[in-house]
């Protein structure tokens, strides 16, 4: 079992709870979740359970970037992933300040939660983002308004509109991506 990297009860919601990725168990699970229709701007529609796996297996063996499974009430609710701006390609498209943090969210598929349900966890990963860091950044797809919406309602400044550039390396390819830049400074 993979220890917990952060928990936070939340009187009225539950206890969310975030731990690193394991490649290897939790692979037929992102999987599932990575391949929905609804999850196409994580850009993994069409992969394999091992391609997922290698993915998280090369994502988890990096010190400048991170993948965590989230739980609510020990169910698994989200992927959240941590990179630091200036090993990323984001870092090539803003200037990176000391502290700044690059987050990616993906809330699993499922029935639709309650009201106010993803601003709650979303509190929680932001608090647990910002436990040693300054601020913040996301880099949505341009085209994901619920994404940008979200964003926005937890807080976030919009910054410019950016185009990522490609990464085509050994290990991992990347496609270029008109994105929308937001940044939260601790508060």
């Amino acid at each position: 079992m993979t220890t917990a990297a952060y928990v936070q009860h939340i009187e009225g919601f539950g206890t969310v709870t975030v731990r690193p990725v394991d490649p290897d168990r939790d692979a037929p699970l992102l999987h599932g979740w990575v391949n929905e229709e609804r999850s196409r701007f994580w850009g993994m529609v069409g992969t394999t359970v091992e391609e997922v796996r290698e993915v998280y297996a090369h994502l988890d063996s990096l010190t400048t970037h991170h993948g965590f499974l989230i739980s609510k009430d020990e169910v698994p609710v989200a992927l959240f992933q941590t990179y630091d701006p200036e090993a990323d390609r984001v870092g090539e498209c803003y200037e990176v300040l000391p502290g700044d943090i690059g987050v990616h969210l993906l809330i699993a598929p499922g029935p639709a939660p309650l009201p106010g349900w993803t601003g709650r966890l979303l509190d929680v990963l932001i608090t647990f983002a910002l436990r040693d860091r300054a601020r913040i950044v996301v880099d949505p797809d341009a085209a994901n308004e619920k994404a940008i919406a979200r964003m926005v309602r937890a807080g976030f400044t919009l910054g410019p509109l950016v185009v990522l550039p490609e990464v085509d390396l050994p290990e991992v390819f990347i496609p270029a991506k008109k994105a929308q830049l937001a940044f939260l400074p601790k508060a």
